[in-house]
């Protein structure tokens, strides 16, 4: 089995954001998702607090919109690209988010 990683790019909206009814509901709709993912999940991560992106030449600019983190376990592309099935991070249909998978490789 290989590891894949799971960026999250789009829109951030905090917890402290919504109200307590939405935040229940996110929390539930992840649950959810995490369960179906089950032994597949290795690490939950977490989304991303501030940021910077610091160039080879030693230049900073602002960095991406990544906004989190999934460490899941696949045999390949495919069955991990398979596991964003239901992942409530895509649910909204309307292209402004976006899951990037990457294979880990070992070093």
């Amino acid at each position: 089995m290989a590891k894949f990683i799971y960026l999250y790019r789009g829109p951030a909206t905090a917890m402290s954001d919504l109200t307590p009814e939405q935040g229940a509901q996110r929390k539930a709709a992840f649950g959810a998702w995490m369960e179906k993912a089950g032994a597949a999940l290795v690490d939950v991560g977490s989304p991303f607090g501030a940021s910077a992106s610091v160039r080879d030449d030693g230049t900073e600019t602002t960095a991406g919109d990544l906004i989190g983190y999934t460490i899941v376990e696949a045999d390949d592309l495919a069955a991990a690209k398979a596991l964003t099935g239901g992942l409530p991070f895509l649910s909204d249909s309307d292209g402004k988010c976006a899951v990037e998978i990457f294979e880990l490789l070992q070093m």
